[in-house]
């Protein structure tokens, strides 16, 4: 059984431990510890003793560290790569790559952290100075899915850190083995600044989110669980950072290059079994393409290869859990029992004697009131209508309550500038679909959450604002009333 990190040392509990499943196998690959409220009052009381000294770190020496902890990172890539496609089903070329962009956020945000601490502001009178200055909220609870548990690990703990905030970190009960792993790199830090509970949400998570030691509760997850997480945050006037579901769109217009659009779009698809909260969900193709467009990706669709993530030729690994496989067999079934077709795929792929893989499927016929595109699915799932005028597709990806992404192909600028302006959604893509920049804001609109990941907005969301007046001369002041009274009697 794997132990849990807190205080800088390696903790166990007595409760029975979680197994931790390899999807495209079905077998166990380890366990950890499951976590308790005792614990999580550990890892905060370790927290809280550990900020009153990392807060006031030197920018340059906090810099230093986060550059170490990226460093330590890439020196295990390889094997940080491996246990993130055994325990999560990604393909391992994938994992390498997400490991890489976990260490580039560390490094971003060590030199975006020292950068800037507040500004100077014109003062309102003579002899008079004003100023901000940006600290850190305190404790931060981090709460991270399964499909991208490093990267959004660093996304949240990486500008926490560099703002002076200290951390306790939830992984996901299905995927911590890596996020454990990354504890040799997290030694570079002062015991207590990052400490890791395992252990189940409804546990774990909710305890961190209602202690009283935490200031900011940093979630991304689904749409239910922001909402329960937003509740109690609320009741406590607790800061919630929520990063939530997303059903995007993705637009073809008639003048885009097919043979790029249509695997542009296979990609948003399919990355990672469609398991990506940016996926493409909701395909919408003009009228006079439709047919080249579907032929195109149905064709490249089929050349696509299942399989374990460790197999170099794999390009779709397996769904996480059975759950989420029987909730894709049925929200593709009553598509299909309602009128939609399987041009490819549709169901259980039945090549493996075990796993949880199901093949890559393309819907045509479907309508907005189907499930599979009314509501986020998280599978290998493309489902595509057929629009006929740019209002049409525009009303068609706004109806919708999420607003993470949105995706279209076209050269022509006033089409291309038209949708990003009347699409809702907290990132546009033009014809580059689910591309990230550190140095760029990252999150959603309407139910999608309210919080941003990335850039210099990322770590404002770490920082909470202090407004200094000071005047360098002591003297009365014409404005306060018992002065003016003074005067006025002379």
């Amino acid at each position: 059984m794997r132990k849990q990190w807190i205080g800088g040392t390696w903790s166990r509990t007595k409760r029975e431990p979680i197994p931790v499943i390899d999807p495209a196998t079905e077998e166990v690959l380890d366990s950890v510890a499951r976590g308790t409220t005792e614990d999580a009052d550990r890892a905060v009381a370790a927290a809280r003793r550990a900020l009153s000294d990392w807060r006031w770190v030197p920018g340059v020496e906090k810099a230093a560290t986060l550059h170490e902890v990226a460093r330590r990172m890439r020196v295990r890539k390889a094997e940080l790569a491996r246990q993130m496609t055994l325990e999560g089903g990604k393909p391992y070329c994938e994992n390498h790559d997400e490991v890489e962009w976990s260490a580039a956020c560390f490094d971003y945000y060590a030199e975006v952290g020292r950068d800037s601490r507040g500004s100077s502001l014109p003062p309102v009178a003579a002899h008079q100075v004003n100023f901000t200055i940006q600290e850190p909220y305190g404790v931060v609870a981090a709460i991270v899915p399964w499909n991208y548990p490093l990267l959004l690990l660093s996304w949240k703990v990486a500008p926490a850190l560099a703002a002076g905030n200290t951390v306790v970190l939830k992984p996901s009960e299905e995927t911590p083995l890596a996020t454990l792993d990354l504890v040799s790199a997290f030694e570079a830090l002062p015991p207590g600044v990052l400490n890791i509970v395992t252990g189940y949400g409804r546990e774990v998570g909710e305890a961190l989110v209602v202690h009283p030691g935490t200031d900011l509760v940093a979630l991304t997850g689904s749409l239910a669980t922001g909402i329960r997480v937003g509740e109690l945050c609320a009741r406590q006037v607790k800061k919630a950072h929520l990063e939530l579901g997303g059903n995007d769109p993705f637009i073809v217009f008639p003048d885009a290059d097919l043979n790029v659009a249509s695997k542009g779009a296979v990609w948003a698809a399919f990355l990672n079994a469609g398991q990506v909260c940016t996926s493409a969900k909701r395909f919408f193709i003009f009228e006079e393409i439709y047919d080249e467009f579907v032929a195109r990706a149905v064709k490249f669709t089929r050349s696509l290869k299942l399989g374990h993530g460790l197999d170099p030729a794999t390009d779709i690994g397996p769904v996480i859990n059975p759950k989420q496989l029987a909730d894709l067999e049925a929200r593709v079934a009553e598509a299909v029992a309602a009128g939609a077709r399987a041009l490819t795929g549709g169901k259980r792929s039945r090549k493996f004697a075990k796993g949880l893989f199901y093949e890559p499927t393309i819907l045509v016929d479907v309508r907005p009131e189907m499930r599979i595109v009314a509501t986020e699915t998280f599978g290998p799932t493309m489902p595509i209508q057929k629009v006929r005028t740019i209002d049409e597709a525009i009303d068609a990806a706004n109806a919708q309550e999420y607003g993470l992404g949105a995706n279209i192909y076209t050269n022509n600028m006033e089409w291309a500038m038209t949708a990003m302006e009347r699409i809702t959604a907290g990132t546009f893509w033009i014809n580059d679909p689910l591309t990230d920049n550190e140095a760029g804001p990252f999150g959603g609109m309407k139910k999608t959450g309210h919080s941003r990941e990335l850039g210099i907005e990322g770590l404002d969301e770490f920082r909470e604002t202090k407004h200094v007046h000071l005047d360098y001369k002591q003297e009365l002041k014409p404005y306060w009333y018992p002065y003016k009274k003074y005067n006025a009697s002379r």
